[in-house]
């Protein structure tokens, strides 16, 4: 069994982008999602598809099952969705921490969102245990690890522009 274990944080700034060495275009659609699982299909750069089975968790560590699926099924599947298709470009941006000690160096992944999301940046980290160390990079804002509303399966029902302005003026105070 594979499990998934990863820390989200808000991105300020634009002094990552220099440090990206790849990048891939997205589209995800979420068939169900339930307080106990959720069952996605994602397409990446218009040639590969995987089917996804998440399980919700309230801790770091989620049950993650993923499968190829040919991209022509996963195109059929999209208008099955609930919700909005989830659009963003990750970027992979490899950290080192302040030291440039390459033995504890990460690669971030950090979606731009396109599309109703457009204008929320995410920067996610995968550890390969719970209490593993991260040193943050100086343009990773706010954690929100375990806030619902920046999970994809989230935005695919109330996608980033649709909220309030309050929520907008809050998420801005924070990036500062």
């Amino acid at each position: 069994m594979s499990f998934e274990i990863e820390r989200k944080f808000l991105v300020r700034g634009d002094a990552w982008r220099g440090l990206a060495t790849s990048r891939s275009k997205i589209r995800q659609a979420y068939l169900d999602r339930s307080p106990k699982v959720s069952i996605r299909v994602r397409i990446r750069d218009n040639e590969r598809a995987t089917l996804s089975l998440k399980s919700s968790s309230a801790s770091l560590r989620r049950l993650e099952l993923e499968y190829s699926i040919p991209t022509l099924e996963a195109e059929a599947l999209i208008p099955l969705r609930n919700g909005d298709v989830v659009e963003k470009t990750r970027h992979i941006v490899p950290y080192a921490g302040a030291d440039g000690g390459a033995a504890k160096a990460l690669a971030w992944e950090v979606d731009e969102f396109s599309g109703a999301n457009s204008g929320l940046l995410i920067a996610e980290i995968e550890l390969p245990r719970e209490d593993y160390p991260v040193e943050l990079p100086p343009w990773v804002g706010p954690e929100v690890t375990g806030q619902d509303q920046y999970y994809n399966g989230s935005l695919a029902m109330r996608p980033f522009g649709q909220w309030e302005q309050a929520d907008h003026r809050e998420r801005a105070q924070a990036q500062c």
